[in-house]
């Protein structure tokens, strides 16, 4: 069973009203700045990327690029590189600015503070990271969705231990792209304390490119670990086939944040749906587009997650899911 995860709002059903405001006019089209760590796109792959839950929901809402939006895509692959397109995309005078990450969206906010920022999926504490005053009013120019990745490491763990009864040494890929230092300390200390909760020794790996990875996997090896944490970040998700790939040939077993991973090759994830995320991102925008204020649309949080299996992948590792583990699964990929 594939159960799609949903969010709630701190106040209610805002994102239902019905709208308040005509598109913009033809030839006043809106501009979208949109603001992602990754590599640049080929061009069939930029054309699958429009095919994405994001831009075809907000084409189901009445806005449809090339004709009433114009996108300006960033793909960076560094926080320098980070800061020089988001100041780009607010000196071409974006109307909305998309981020998929604490990093990012505090990076864009120090580029601007009146155009608004959506973040799709905060993987820390708005509040916390100081980029909102609040869940229910965020207040300034920011709102948006938060995961909760860090609250979700210690059941990444169980699930983890559940799958390898013996497990006493775990590996932590966590990268640097883009980040910000309180954050990738917050979520290095989460996780240092989930595997201590457990009685497992972490073996924290940080990465800054994607030529950083196989040694990455190698000293994994090395270090006899028995299983891997992979940290959400948009760089892991970005190069999450390679990581797969890699993750096989070394014959660890690894635990993602999203199912993506697993379409990917990856083995078993834990965490929200990334379609309903930029679902909901979707409407969002589309409201802010619309004349709302982004410091009176409340950040949402999510309240189901799902686990996914992938036998596939599990066979290719030789390790056989105990029925329990299965029976927990939202959904097994065979």
């Amino acid at each position: 069973m594939d159960r799609r995860a949903f969010f709630c709002t701190l106040t209610g059903s805002f994102l239902a009203a019905p709208l308040v405001a005509e598109t913009q006019q033809v030839g006043s089209p809106a501009r979208i700045g949109y603001l992602f760590i990754g590599p640049k796109p080929s061009p069939e792959e930029l054309a699958r990327q429009r095919s994405r839950p994001l831009w075809v929901t907000l084409n189901e809402l009445g806005w449809t690029e090339g004709q009433n939006l114009l996108v300006e895509r960033r793909f960076v692959g560094s926080e320098d590189e980070a800061r020089i397109a988001a100041a780009d995309l607010v000196r071409l005078k974006a109307d909305v600015l998309i981020t998929w990450s604490n990093g990012l969206a505090k990076i864009a906010q120090t580029e601007t503070t009146t155009i608004p920022i959506v973040v799709v999926g905060a993987g820390r504490d708005l509040v916390a990271s100081g980029l909102v005053a609040s869940l229910g009013k965020p207040g300034g120019n920011l709102t948006g969705l938060q995961i909760l990745s860090e609250d979700l490491i210690a059941k990444r763990f169980e699930l983890l231990r559940a799958l390898l009864p013996r497990l006493s040494r775990v590996s932590f890929l966590k990268d640097r792209v883009a980040s910000v230092p309180e954050g990738h300390e917050s979520y290095m200390q989460s996780a240092t304390r989930a595997a201590r909760a457990v009685k497992v020794v972490l073996h924290p790996l940080i990465v800054v490119r994607p030529d950083d990875l196989p040694p990455a996997f190698q000293l994994m090896s090395r270090n006899r670990d028995q299983g891997l944490l992979v940290a959400a970040s948009p760089f892991m998700y970005s190069h999450r086939r390679q990581i797969a790939d890699l993750a096989r040939m070394h014959r660890i077993p690894a635990i993602h944040e999203y199912r993506e991973y697993l379409e990917a090759g990856g083995l078993m994830s834990y965490g929200v749906s990334v379609p309903d995320l930029q679902r909901r991102a979707a409407v969002y925008v589309d409201k802010i587009l619309r004349g709302a204020k982004p410091g009176d649309l409340p950040i949402e949080q999510p309240t189901k997650f799902e686990l996914v299996i992938n036998l596939k992948t599990a066979k290719a590792l030789g390790l056989t899911i105990p029925p329990s583990l299965l029976q927990r699964a939202d959904q097994v990929i065979e």
